[in-house]
């Protein structure tokens, strides 16, 4: 365990001395009180992602170590620097009509002045992730060469979809519809919109790359070492990504502990960390292959999230029940895939 867990103990030891010390230093007397927040926002970014790390472990079976090291090291300066704290304040920056440079300086400044121009933006920001999500959820259920079904009777019947081309965009553009027709005012339905069609178009655009590639490797009898490059970085984007539609709901949700960007990208990083090491731990003890079930119950949780990020577009929904509704969808395909595998040992004694 501690192989793979060594550089998020690493990392929340660091990051731990360093919350304390902002803390004192922006606001004195709450380095304690700091350090318990970022303990129990890493706990939460754990909690809403186990699904995240169990769909990024079936994109790293196909990686090569090289890469897989990459995203435990680049990718996490990428989730912690790009999607806890750049993106936030690059969607600010867009939607109040301000430089970032100016939103970088209130948002460590004037934490209260921050988290109302991210409340503003907040609909925009979880329309992108929820369509993007629900994007991913779609294209994994609707396929007709999918035989191994866990809730047999929905996943069959959705495997045979795929046959209408389009299908996943003519959900996602209609479900896109519904949501923004909630929204109170024409300029928020207008960045519901735009955000929708945005994660619509980056999912199709980044699957479709790595499909190109993919095919083009098929093609090879010997893959050469270009090739392996680039399969590799833009399998490595796909799951940054991935990994940024899942955060987008966490970095939200933390303003309601916190409103100190600093104090919310450390917890949240430490959460990140570790579900990355959870993740590199998935593939190397082939945890996948010995639990048949849990990649579905994983994109059941994805679909979940996605439903849910939509929703909170207008009706706030509490973390804790994302992070439940995601955890129950997990428990439930675990225990049938230990059930499958004690059925099949008692089938095969007999």
């Amino acid at each position: 365990m501690l192989e793979y867990f060594f550089g998020s103990y690493l990392v929340t030891i660091l990051g731990v001395i360093a919350a304390y010390f902002w803390a004192e230093h922006s606001h004195p007397g709450t380095g304690w009180t700091s350090i318990f927040i970022v303990f129990i926002l890493a706990i939460l970014e754990v909690s809403l992602s186990f699904d995240n790390a169990v769909v990024n472990a079936m994109k790293l079976e196909k990686m090569t170590h090289v890469w897989r090291h990459r995203f435990l090291t680049w990718g996490i300066a990428i989730a912690v620097f790009g999607m806890r704290f750049l993106f936030p304040i690059l969607v600010v920056s867009i939607f109040a009509n301000l430089s970032m440079a100016e939103v970088a300086r209130i948002a460590v400044n004037d934490a209260d002045k921050y988290a109302h121009y991210l409340h503003l933006t907040h609909a925009p920001i979880v329309s992108f992730g929820g369509i993007f999500l629900l994007m991913l959820f779609l294209h994994y259920f609707f396929d007709h060469e999918k035989t191994v079904h866990w809730l047999k009777p929905i996943e069959n019947w959705l495997s045979h979809l795929d046959d209408i081309r389009g299908i996943e965009v003519i959900i996602s553009l209609a479900v896109l519809l519904v949501t923004q027709s909630f929204a109170k005012t024409p300029d928020v339905q207008l960045s519901i919109i735009i955000a929708g069609i945005s994660g619509i178009i980056t999912y199709l655009a980044v699957d479709g790359l790595a499909h190109y590639l993919e095919k083009r490797e098929k093609k090879r009898l010997a893959q050469c070492a270009e090739g392996a490059v680039c399969g590799g970085f833009v399998a490595f984007m796909y799951l940054e990504l991935i990994d940024a539609s899942f955060s987008l709901d966490g970095v939200l949700g933390a303003f309601a502990l916190s409103k100190d960007i600093i104090i919310i990208s450390i917890g949240l990083a430490i959460g990140a960390m570790f579900v990355r090491s959870l993740t590199v731990m998935l593939v190397e003890k082939k945890t996948l292959a010995q639990f048949l079930y849990l990649e579905h119950g994983a994109h059941w949780a994805i679909g979940a999230l996605a439903v849910i990020m939509l929703i909170s577009t207008e009706i706030e929904v509490p973390e804790v029940v994302t992070g439940i509704i995601g955890l129950v969808f997990i428990v439930l395909s675990l225990i049938s895939s230990i059930l499958h595998n004690k059925k099949k040992k008692s089938l095969e004694s007999n």
